[in-house]
């Protein structure tokens, strides 16, 4: 996995980085996901991998992707084996975000912060490889734009879609 960014952001977008979580469970490959809680600023109730904005005393990128996911799910960053980075991108919140991947150990001792988090969960990359559970559609974005998204199928009640669903389709792609 390489260190691959996008161009850096223009205007008022707010650096950030996400923890993409790789783990072994029951013999296979799992991506963790949180569902954000609804008293969060933005993107109340969606289903995300850790993260958030990048604050001055982190080094760079990965280093707020680690410090977000100890302070939402409780991991250690010492228990992260980071593996590389991804492509940034802008979001329609205009944050401009890093993608970290890393290996987790599983289980852990989760320890939600149940104001930003307030479900914790995995999905096989088997069932998230799969073509048929997973889609493009159109869709009217904040503010009237209409676009391109990205939405798998309903799992385990969870329905990931979205910058979360670009990226996670972007990583399969990487580990084919």
């Amino acid at each position: 996995m390489s260190s691959v960014h996008s161009a850096r952001p223009r205007g008022p977008d707010r650096q950030a980085a996400v923890l993409v979580p790789l783990l072994r469970e029951g013999g296979e490959w799992h991506l963790l996901f949180i569902r954000r809680s609804v008293e969060v600023q933005d993107h109340k109730g969606q289903v995300a991998f850790p993260g958030g904005a990048i604050e001055t005393e982190d080094a760079d990128a990965i280093a707020a992707a680690l410090r977000e996911t100890r302070e939402e799910i409780g991991l250690p960053e010492s228990s992260i084996r980071v593996l590389g980075q991804m492509a940034a991108r802008t979001t329609v919140t205009h944050y401009f975000v890093t993608p970290v991947v890393g290996v987790i150990p599983w289980p852990f001792a989760v320890r939600m912060q149940v104001s930003e988090v307030s479900r914790v969960f995995t999905i096989p990359l088997r069932w998230l490889a799969k073509p048929e559970n997973h889609t493009r559609r159109d869709f009217v974005r904040p503010g009237g734009i209409r676009g391109m998204v990205d939405f798998f199928e309903d799992y385990d009640g969870e329905l990931l879609w979205g910058i979360t669903a670009a990226m996670t389709l972007e990583f399969l792609e990487i580990v084919r």
